[in-house]
């Protein structure tokens, strides 16, 4: 046979197979989701994977409330006026928010922080045995996957603002042994141990030497070293320290928000990742948007006025109908689609390992966004997602999977400090 000819008959042989391979193809490929088949797929993923939130303030919220006081706990088994309770986890799929036991600045130098910390976590404790059949303590990835099988809430425990730490390094254990499983260093002031990001005093300029202690403390009992709140130099300090991964529990991105050193820069949330950390993103407005952040300010401008002129406060009803007014009329809140695109700047940056949630519900007051001002909303943020582009085991990584592996990486570190 005729070279050519062979030639172009082999070569008519492999193009009419490539074209029944793309017609093929073509043929199984899936046909793009319909909105509400979107919809119903968020909904099952926010059900079908254990979903973590970095951060929940539900033990200060019943504080608040004088539950600390009545020794009694707040009945989150049926809806409530708070961001969080059992109808409306079961709703949204959250299975695990970490607890958080919230200590104010006010006692960063004084006594008492310790016997505060305990308070609330007895409250959150007593959650759990009043309510066995919806909610259960956690402290490890593993407590968190049985309860889940069994249908039950977990309630693991981060101390926010290491005040309770005292001056004393014993502390840190005793806190671990009460069930605390990350401790954020400080909170909105300089304390014993780090430099707080809303503070300008700069007391340590970073980590103090026995914020050192403290952290490697933590690394060696097991504690996640929580860098959410400190400033920018104690974020390195403690990067450097930290023989563990660490975790941001409910911080957000700083390119959305120029100037705010709460949220976290680019450059710190890929120097987290590089040493295989997490950062939660917050979903209160003003962590999420510049613009929100105006918004509330020109709002407090108008509202300072009015208090000003009408005598009214705070606690009366009529202020808080204006107060609410006004907040809708000047659409301070943010929309879900923007908490989405805060996890989806952290994987461009960072990659899909890095990121979580830390939604800081029952913590930053009114000022959620549309769309997330509850934890029954979830399966918004997972829609927007799949609407990016995310997969199943994108989300799968968010929800859950990113966060255990940390936590297991701090225990496996305390396992080696110990060996």
């Amino acid at each position: 046979m005729n070279k050519l000819l062979s030639f172009s008959i082999a070569g008519l042989i492999v193009f009419l197979s490539a074209c029944t391979q793309t017609q093929q193809s073509a043929e199984t490929q899936e046909t793009p989701l319909t909105e509400e088949e979107m919809v119903a797929l968020a909904d099952e993923l926010a059900h079908k994977f254990i979903m973590v939130d970095g951060h929940v303030d539900l033990p200060y919220r019943m504080k608040v409330k004088g539950f600390m006081l009545k020794k009694e706990v707040e009945n989150v088994s049926v809806e409530t006026e708070g961001n969080f309770d059992f109808p409306k986890s079961k709703e949204g799929g959250l299975d695990a928010p970490f607890m958080s036991i919230y200590v104010p600045s006010s006692y960063n130098f004084k006594a008492g922080a310790k016997l505060f910390a305990d308070s609330l976590i007895d409250m959150t404790m007593n959650v759990a045995a009043t309510y066995p059949d919806m909610f259960a303590p956690a402290r490890t990835p593993k407590d968190i996957e049985e309860n889940f099988k069994k249908g039950l809430i977990s309630l693991p425990m981060g101390m926010e603002n290491g005040a309770p730490i005292e001056d004393d390094l014993i502390n840190v254990e005793y806190f671990f042994n009460r069930g605390i499983r990350y401790i954020t260093l400080t909170h909105s002031k300089d304390n014993r141990i780090a430099d707080s990001s809303y503070d300008t005093t700069y007391t340590h300029n970073g980590v103090s030497s026995f914020g050192e202690q403290v952290i490697a403390e933590m690394n060696r009992v097991g504690i996640m070293v929580d860098i959410s709140h400190v400033s920018d130099s104690a974020f390195y300090d403690a990067l450097r320290l930290s023989k563990a991964p660490m975790i941001a529990s409910h911080s957000s991105c700083r390119e959305y928000t120029p100037g705010f050193e709460r949220n976290m820069s680019d450059q710190m949330i890929k120097d987290l990742a590089a040493k295989d950390g997490v950062i939660h993103i917050n979903f209160g407005s003003t962590f999420l948007s510049k613009r929100s952040q105006d918004k509330y300010d020109e709002l407090d401008s108008i509202l300072t006025n009015y208090r000003a002129e009408t005598g009214l406060t705070r606690k009366d009803s009529a202020y808080n109908v204006y107060a609410k007014q006004v907040a809708e009329d000047l659409d301070v809140y943010e929309d879900v689609k923007m908490a989405a695109q805060h996890i989806h700047h952290v994987v461009e940056i960072a990659g899909i390992d890095y990121v979580g949630f830390g939604s800081d519900f029952d913590g930053v007051g009114d000022s959620l966004p549309k769309g997330l001002k509850d934890v029954s909303m979830y399966p918004n943020v997972i829609l927007e997602l799949l609407k990016m582009g995310y997969t199943k085991e994108d989300i799968e990584k968010i929800c859950y999977k990113n966060t255990f592996r940390v936590w297991n990486k701090v225990i496996e570190a305390a396992g080696e400090l110990n060996s």
